[in-house]
C-alpha cells in the first residue's frame, strides 16, 4: 500500500501531472504579476493591485465554476475556462500597464476563469481508484504534489523570466496551462466522469453544516500560511535578506513534503475527523518554535519542522470534505476550500503585515500560530456536526 499501488493505475500519472501543470499558471500568478509589472517599470502598489484583482476574481470564480463542473461536467468547463484564462492573460502581456482599464480587466477576466482543475482531480479519484484506502492515499500524494508544485513552480518562473523575460515566461505559463487542462479533459475517466444527481439547491455544497465547520477552520489555516510568509520576510531583512528567506520558506515547503509523504505511506484507521484535530495541534504547536527567531540555521530547521503537518492536515480534511459534500457537489466543495485558502492567505498577509509594522518580527511570529489555534478550536467546536453520520466514498464500479 503506498504512492507506488496509486501510481500503478491507469490513468493517474496523467491526471496527476495534467492537473498540477494545467493549475501552475494559477498557482503562481501573483508572483508572475510582479515579475512582469517589475519589467515593465511599475511600482509594487500596481503589482499588488493586480495580485489582489486576480486572487478575488479567483475567489470568486473556483467555486462557481466548480458548480459548472459538477452540472455539465469536466470537458465543457475546464477546458473552455483554460482557454478564456490564457486568452485574458495574453491580452495583459501585449498591453502591458500603459492602458491600466484594460490590464486591471484583462487579470480579473484571468482570475475569474481559471479552471477548477484542483477540485476536478479529487472529484476522479473515487472513479479511478478501487478501493477508499486508495483514495485517502490519492488524497495525501495530491497535497505532497502541490508542495512540490509551490516549491519547484516559482523556481522555474524566475529562472525563465531571467533568461526569456517576465512576459515571456507568462505567456509560456499559459501555454502550459492549455496543455495540461487539455490532458486531463481528454482522459478517459474525466470525459467520462458524471457528478451524481443533485437536489437543486442555491446553496449547492454550503448547505452541508459540516463543510461550513471544514472551511472556516482552513479559512484559519489560509491565515497561518499567509501570515509566516510576511513573518519571515520581516526575519530575513537583517539576515541575509532574499536569500535566507528563499531558504525558510523552501524549508517550510521541504517539511511539508516529508509530513505528506510519511502520512501516505502508511494506512490510517479509524475516522478522519478526530485525527484533523491532532494534526492541527500538532500543526499549532509546530508554529510556536519560530517565535524565538534564533539564526539562520537554527531557524531553518525549525521552519522544516513547523511545515511538517501541514500536508497531513490538508490530505485528511479532503477526506472529510469528500465524506460530507451534499451529493452532486463534490467538485463544488472542493473548489470551495481553494477559495477559503486564498481568502485566508490574503488576509492572513495583510494582518501579519500590520502586525510586524507595529510591533516586529517577532509578534508576526504569533499569527500563524494564533491563526492555527483558532482552527482547532473551530474543529473542536464543530465536532458535534462533523462527527454526524457523512456520505462514504463508494467503490468504484
Amino acid at each position: 500500500m503506498g504512492y507506488l499501488e496509486v501510481l500503478r493505475h491507469r490513468h493517474v500519472a496523467r491526471l496527476l501531472t495534467g492537473t498540477l501543470v494545467g493549475r501552475l499558471p494559477n498557482a503562481i500568478a501573483a508572483i508572475a504579476l510582479v515579475l512582469f509589472v517589475r519589467e515593465e517599470g511599475g511600482s509594487y502598489a500596481l503589482a499588488g493591485g493586480l495580485a489582489a484583482v486576480y486572487g478575488v476574481g479567483n475567489a470568486i470564480g473556483q467555486p462557481l465554476l466548480g458548480r459548472l463542473v459538477d452540472l455539465q461536467g469536466q470537458p465543457r468547463v475546464q477546458l473552455p475556462a483554460a482557454l478564456v484564462t490564457a486568452g485574458a492573460t495574453v491580452v495583459f502581456a501585449l498591453v502591458g500597464i500603459d492602458h491600466l482599464a484594460v490590464a486591471y480587466s484583462a487579470v480579473a477576466a484571468a482570475g475569474l476563469s481559471a479552471p477548477p482543475l484542483e477540485g476536478g482531480l479529487r472529484a476522479l479519484w473515487p472513479s479511478v481508484l478501487s478501493r477508499n484506502e486508495l483514495v485517502h492515499t490519492a488524497y495525501a500524494m495530491d497535497a505532497v504534489a502541490q508542495e512540490v508544485m509551490f516549491t519547484v513552480g516559482p523556481l522555474l518562473l524566475t529562472l525563465c523570466a531571467a533568461a526569456w523575460s517576465a512576459q515571456g515566461a507568462l505567456l509560456l505559463l499559459q501555454l502550459l496551462g492549455v496543455g495540461g487542462a487539455l490532458a486531463v479533459v481528454t482522459s478517459p475517466p474525466s470525459a467520462g466522469w458524471r457528478s451524481a444527481p443533485r437536489t437543486a439547491h442555491w446553496l449547492g455544497a454550503l448547505r452541508s453544516p459540516a463543510l461550513l465547520v471544514m472551511l472556516t477552520a482552513f479559512l484559519f489555516v489560509g491565515v497561518a500560511l499567509g501570515s509566516i510568509t510576511v513573518a519571515a520576510l520581516s526575519y530575513s531583512d537583517t539576515r541575509g535578506g532574499d536569500a535566507t528567506y528563499g531558504w525558510l520558506m523552501a524549508a517550510l515547503g521541504l517539511g511539508s513534503l516529508i509530513g505528506g509523504t510519511a502520512y501516505g505511506a502508511r494506512q490510517w484507521g479509524g475516522e478522519p475527523e478526530p485525527r484533523l484535530m491532532v494534526l492541527l495541534a500538532l500543526l499549532a504547536a509546530g508554529y510556536v518554535p519560530l517565535i524565538a527567531m534564533p539564526e539562520r540555521v537554527a531557524m531553518t530547521a525549525l521552519s522544516v519542522v513547523a511545515g511538517v503537518f501541514l500536508a497531513p492536515c490538508i490530505a485528511c480534511a479532503f477526506v472529510i470534505i469528500d465524506r460530507h459534500a451534499p451529493v452532486g457537489t463534490v467538485t463544488e466543495a472542493f473548489s470551495w476550500l481553494v477559495t477559503v485558502f486564498t481568502v485566508g492567505a490574503a488576509v492572513g498577509t495583510a494582518v501579519a503585515g500590520s502586525v510586524v509594522g507595529e510591533h516586529g518580527a517577532r509578534a508576526g511570529f504569533g499569527v500563524p500560530g494564533a491563526a492555527a489555534v483558532v482552527a482547532v478550536l473551530v474543529v473542536t467546536g464543530g465536532a458535534r456536526v462533523l462527527t454526524r453520520p457523512a456520505r462514504t466514498l463508494e467503490p468504484a464500479g
